[in-house]
């Protein structure tokens, strides 16, 4: 099973929409981590304050429990995250192992999961822009900045791939399908 994350600070605008219109075409669950945040960390982010490392672990842990439980079934799966950090996806991977190691389990009982990152990438001002837009949500586009400066754009030897946040939605998704059905991203 396959399970792409969409990552890249709050506000790239189509997490959700990108990784619901693959979902569609592919038949794919979908789940979007804002759903998992505890209502601590919710508060947390509607009364302007960015989120540490520690809060942020139990939640990965879920999505990566998740992740696994969807793997254990055969289920394909997109998950819609910010994963900001390297050590974040290394959670994605291997849950709380990748905590204590700080780096994804290779091998074991429990393998690290096939998880292509799907990094949507763009300009500061098209993201804020985005942000500003949006209504209902709990973090507050003040946060933006935290975002920023707690990313750490995904590099080799992860599993992923760049998409230009400044193409249409079906551009996106037309790329990010592609890839899929090439399936020149994933390590069977």
């Amino acid at each position: 099973p396959r399970v792409p994350p969409g990552l890249g600070v709050r506000g790239v605008g189509p997490q959700r929409p990108v990784a619901g219109a693959d979902c569609n075409f592919l038949g794919w669950k979908f789940y979007d981590a804002d759903d998992y945040h505890s209502p601590e960390s919710k508060k947390k982010m509607a009364e302007g304050k960015p989120l540490n490392d520690e809060d942020r672990m139990p939640w990965l842990c879920a999505l990566h429990d998740i992740l696994r439980r969807e793997d254990a079934f055969g289920q394909d799966a997109i998950l819609a995250c910010s994963a900001l950090k390297k050590m974040y996806r290394y959670v994605l991977l291997s849950g709380p192992f990748a905590i204590a190691s700080n780096e994804p389990e290779e091998s074991g009982e429990k393998e690290a999961l096939k998880i292509l990152f799907v990094h949507l990438d763009g300009p500061t001002d098209i993201i804020t822009g985005r942000l500003e837009k949006r209504r209902g949500h709990f973090m507050p586009p003040e946060l933006l900045k935290s975002q920023f400066d707690t990313l750490e754009p995904p590099s080799p030897p992860e599993n992923f791939i760049t998409v230009s946040l400044e193409k249409s939605l079906p551009e996106i998704v037309l790329e990010i399908e592609s890839i899929i059905f090439q399936g020149e991203a994933f390590l069977e």
